[in-house]
């Protein structure tokens, strides 16, 4: 047992503590093994936790979602605290120097009336701040390890803030036209390789008349899978009731049933 004092009520510096005595040599087997790499994913889904609980409105399980994403930041922390490289006080110490540059209309004297003059800013203090010299450096500063939809999203913002994207909706919304026709001209080929690079050609154009149309990609595809799931539970409801097994209709006859369930949704 290692020691320590159990209080009532803990802070920010009880949780650095608890977690270096869980990766300490009389603390748990399985925190003294975890490496960055072994516990990427559990960050991964703390943060997707949290969104949920956001969406959900659920003040209590943001509170405890919003805990574990502070774990996940205490514990990557802690494991290089031991091999010395930087403690959770560096964190917050570059963190605030960074918020007090990035917001010199707030802690200096840049004037800004507005969000886009707000914006602007700091997307230049950002490109210097980074070293960041030409557009295209921008662009390959857009995390990897985003969800596909958003980096597109994003990659595509940047790359309008260097003048290059469509001038309307209507002409973003004609190249998702040309990339389904040459996506058909692959299928018919049969070429599996440029059968994939035309569907992403595909999705990016769909993401830039998204973006044109102040739409979020992510959300709405989120908005059509549950979309989906609630119609495939209709459809699937009305057949139990008549004791049918999906499996034993034709695609024809679920559609048939499909078109039944989205009518009794939409009443």
């Amino acid at each position: 047992m290692v020691s320590f004092e159990q209080k009532d009520s803990y802070n920010i510096e009880d949780l650095i503590e608890i977690v270096g005595l869980l990766r300490s040599e009389g603390g748990c087997p399985w925190d003294k093994e975890q490496t960055h790499e072994s516990i990427r994913g559990d960050f991964i889904e703390e943060v997707y936790e949290a969104i949920e609980a956001i969406d959900l409105k659920d003040t209590a399980l943001l509170r405890e979602e919003l805990g574990d994403v502070l774990l996940q930041v205490v514990f990557h922390c802690q494991i290089e605290r031991e091999q010395e490289h930087f403690v959770f006080e560096d964190i917050c110490d570059e963190l605030c120097k960074k918020l007090i540059v990035r917001h010199p209309h707030v802690f200096g004297d840049v004037k800004a009336d507005d969000t886009q003059q707000v914006l602007k800013n700091w997307d230049n203090i950002k490109k210097e701040t980074k070293g960041q010299k030409t557009y295209t450096d921008t662009l390959e500063s857009v995390a990897k390890s985003l969800p596909a939809l958003m980096r597109a999203q994003k990659v595509g913002k940047r790359a309008m803030r260097a003048g290059m994207d469509f001038s309307s909706s209507e002409d973003a919304f004609e190249c998702i036209k040309n990339e389904t026709a040459e996506l058909e001209q692959a299928i018919s080929s049969g070429n599996k390789q440029e059968i994939e690079e035309e569907f992403g050609d595909l999705l990016f154009s769909c993401v830039n008349t998204a973006r044109h149309l102040g739409i979020d990609s992510e959300q709405a595809l989120t908005d059509a899978t549950e979309k989906f799931i609630r119609r495939f539970a209709e459809t699937e409801k009305l057949l139990r009731l008549k004791g049918i097994d999906m499996q034993s209709l034709s695609i024809e006859e679920l559609d048939e049933y499909w078109r039944q369930a989205k009518e009794l949704l939409l009443r």
